[in-house]
């Protein structure tokens, strides 16, 4: 079985390790922390962004913490925030960098020198499935559709995604078809440089198609621009219930783009006690199923080690795949 494992609280939003930490912690709006700065590798508007922000404005308005502060820091793949963390780590305390699979992937190809080790790792917090689509109007309407449309003819049977070879759209769908029973290198895999771009091409019928994120699939769907065929989620998820998974269609692998954070190196004990008790308590709150729900976004909780164990499985099973085609 092909998997990225999420921990034994993913998708649950883990109330009693709220008290394992020693620390007080309370889902009913007292305060843990007086304040949060949060270290966003990449631009305004990405998912890293995304997710720091809506973590920020949960743990400040359900009174989790007093204030949080935000700092866009891209450059280098993620590399330059990881450096900077790594390099200030004495007057870091105080904050949290977001990151997520791409910390994996990048660190193995040797995009930047580092890698989750070097870092205080604090909690794994959500997700996001992959899926593969269609467009609305073509034939293929199951996975089983699509690996005999493959069998038949390979190379005339292409993915596409919006990242480049070797990145997370490739990768999800050489593990999709390797668990298949395929052999992942002869997936034809065309790249686009936009989830938008990749959309024109399947509905224009240039690739058969497309590997994206569930919460990009979920809204096509909605729009009635693609048919959502497989989803990398061990159940089905309720924002798509109709939506098959690969392991009902005999595929078995799962795969989940989790996004987390991160400390300087050599944070205190009583720190990072903190910032995960803060994070627990968050699930309980409204004001985080607010900010959850309005992005799509699934809670998966790996905290500690945890969180440790998960990265250490993905690196591998990633960098296995990654070996296998070539990337490494």
């Amino acid at each position: 079985m092909t998997t990225f494992k999420m921990g034994r609280r993913a998708l649950i939003a883990a109330t009693a390790a709220t008290f394992a930490f020693g620390a007080p912690a309370f889902a009913d709006g007292h305060k843990i922390l007086d304040e949060v700065h949060f270290i966003i590798p990449g631009g305004a508007g990405g998912g890293w962004d995304g997710t720091a922000r809506g973590t920020g404005e949960a743990l400040t308005e359900s009174g989790l913490v007093g204030t949080a502060s935000y700092e866009n820091m891209s450059g280098g793949g993620g590399g330059v925030a990881i450096g900077y963390m790594i390099e200030n780590a004495e007057s870091l305390e105080g904050a949290l960098m977001v990151n997520s699979t791409p910390i994996v992937i990048r660190s193995l190809t040797g995009v930047f020198p580092h890698n989750f080790r070097d870092l205080t790792l604090v909690s794994g917090t959500i997700g996001d499935y992959a899926a593969i689509v269609v467009g609305k109007d073509s034939p293929l309407n199951n996975m089983e559709d699509l690996l005999a449309a493959y069998d038949a003819d390979p190379s005339g049977t292409p993915f596409g995604g919006g990242s480049v070879p070797g990145g997370m759209d490739h990768l999800v769908a050489a593990m999709v078809m390797e668990a298949s029973g395929r052999d992942a290198l002869g997936v034809n895999y065309i790249p686009y440089d936009a989830g938008g771009t990749a959309m024109a091409a399947l509905l224009s019928g240039e690739i058969a198609a497309l590997s994206t994120g569930f919460s990009e699939a979920v809204d096509l769907s909605n729009a009635g621009e693609v048919k959502i065929i497989g989803v990398t989620a061990s159940e089905r998820v309720d924002a798509a219930p109709d939506a098959m998974t690969m392991m009902e269609q005999g595929i078995d692998t799962t795969f989940v783009n989790w996004r987390g954070f991160f400390g300087a190196p050599g944070m205190s004990e009583e720190k990072l006690t903190q910032y995960q008790s803060a994070i627990t308590a968050m699930y309980d709150t409204p004001e985080w199923e607010t900010v959850r729900a309005r992005n799509g976004w699934v809670n998966i909780h790996n905290s500690g080690d945890e969180f440790r164990s998960f990265l250490e499985e993905q690196e591998t099973v990633i960098g296995d795949l990654m070996k296998k085609l070539g990337f490494l």
